[in-house]
């Protein structure tokens, strides 16, 4: 691609699947393999933020809204979901992280502090394992780390959908994909009632329902094995830069916390009372005010 059409890329807006409102605005990347959507906005240090599944980046508009004051938000669709296009290969978390890595540095950025959750987190870390010098803070919220400790206690549980991919799954699920993401926002939370607003299940729905989002979904969790023997490597080097554990009372906030300080050499671990695996939705403020201070620990340990 010559440096015009880079340009372009750079700057022509896609269809705003993350729409924050005011002082943001959608860029689409080109990377090897794929092209990032990144939804940015704000100003200051650069927080990068990578969303889960059954979700896309819209997860983080309350989040990014409150942070643009003081930082320079970039939310990015994490490949194959969302508004991000999908890959021939390379459906997994560390060459994601190497994508978005590039992503990231292409839209102007050398250095961010890096938020994840549920599978973005598992990118999230792979980002921050393989660039250390880049992150100075990272914050994993509310899964698990493939490879690290006692992770199989995690994979091994009565939790099907783990291993919930290939063709049938994804002709069972074909036509039928909100059917399929309210067990997720349902079950997963601490209260129902209390979780994904309507509004965003129509749009997480209508998102993965096109041509080839439910496959690309499910080569995450497909890759859940090869993710493990890298971060089993990666994971041999503990992390310098602060690194927060935020998670549900009610979900996987001590098994991700218990990782966490097998990771990092300046952990700090963070549960969020009554709530569930969604914590955005289900205790926004908590998790925004909990998140936000995560965020500042870069600056104290710089100091």
């Amino acid at each position: 691609m010559n440096r015009l059409l880079l340009v372009i890329a750079l700057i022509a807006p896609a269809v705003p699947a993350a729409n924050y409102g005011p002082g943001f605005q959608q860029k689409m990347v080109p990377v090897e393999g794929c092209t990032l959507s990144a939804t940015i906005g704000g100003k200051g240090p650069t927080v990068l933020l990578l969303h889960g599944y059954a979700e896309t980046a819209q997860m983080w508009k309350p989040l990014a809204v409150q942070l643009a004051p003081r930082f320079t938000v970039v939310a990015i669709d994490l490949p194959g979901i969302g508004d991000s296009s999908i890959p021939a290969s390379g459906i997994d978390m560390k060459t994601s992280a190497q994508r978005i890595h590039e992503g990231v540095h292409k839209l102007g950025y050398d250095r961010a502090r890096v938020v994840g959750h549920d599978i973005g987190l598992m990118v999230a870390y792979a980002y921050a394992a393989m660039y250390p010098s880049e992150v100075e803070q990272l914050t994993l919220m509310d899964a698990f780390l493939p490879g690290i400790g006692a992770w199989r206690d995690v994979y091994d549980a009565p939790v099907w959908h783990f291993r919930f991919y290939g063709h049938t799954p994804e002709l069972l699920v074909k036509g039928r994909e909100r059917t399929y993401f309210e067990h997720f926002w349902n079950d997963f939370a601490a209260d129902p009632k209390h979780s994904i607003p309507e509004a965003d299940r129509r749009a997480y729905a209508k998102a993965y329902a096109r041509p080839g989002r439910m496959t690309a979904g499910f080569a995450y969790f497909k890759s859940f094995l090869k993710t493990a023997d890298d971060f089993a490597e990666l994971g041999k080097t503990r992390l310098a830069m602060p690194v927060a554990s935020i998670g549900g009372e009610k979900a996987n906030g001590d098994a991700l916390g218990a990782q966490v300080k097998l990771i990092s050499a300046n952990p700090t671990i963070v549960i969020i009372k009554s709530s569930g695996h969604w914590m955005m939705e289900e205790k926004p403020e908590e998790t925004i005010a909990a998140v936000t201070r995560a965020l500042e620990q870069s600056a104290t340990a710089q100091k």
